[in-house]
């Protein structure tokens, strides 16, 4: 018998009760199988301060579109051509 048969025999072989937390444990062992995974499930949030300096203009490119002051899409196709 291979090791996933006997783990099977042993999921069926569990009371009803047992199921939920089973699961639980396998679907931890899967996740953390995956370094990659793992890392991108438990990286912290970006929180770092968003300013010019930092994102190559785009705090000022959104405050222009907030305000009305960019180019729309179609607009900038016709400009170059594009359209």
């Amino acid at each position: 018998m291979s090791v996933k048969d006997r783990l099977h025999h042993l999921v069926d072989a569990l009371p009803e009760s047992e199921v939920p937390t089973a699961e639980r444990i396998l679907d931890a062992l899967r996740a953390t199988s995956d370094p990659v995974a793992w890392a991108l499930d438990n990286a912290p949030l970006d929180d770092e301060p968003d300013d010019d300096d930092f994102d190559g203009g785009l705090t000022e490119a959104r405050e222009e579109m907030r305000t009305g002051k960019g180019i729309p899409h179609e607009e900038v196709k016709r400009m170059l051509g594009l359209d």
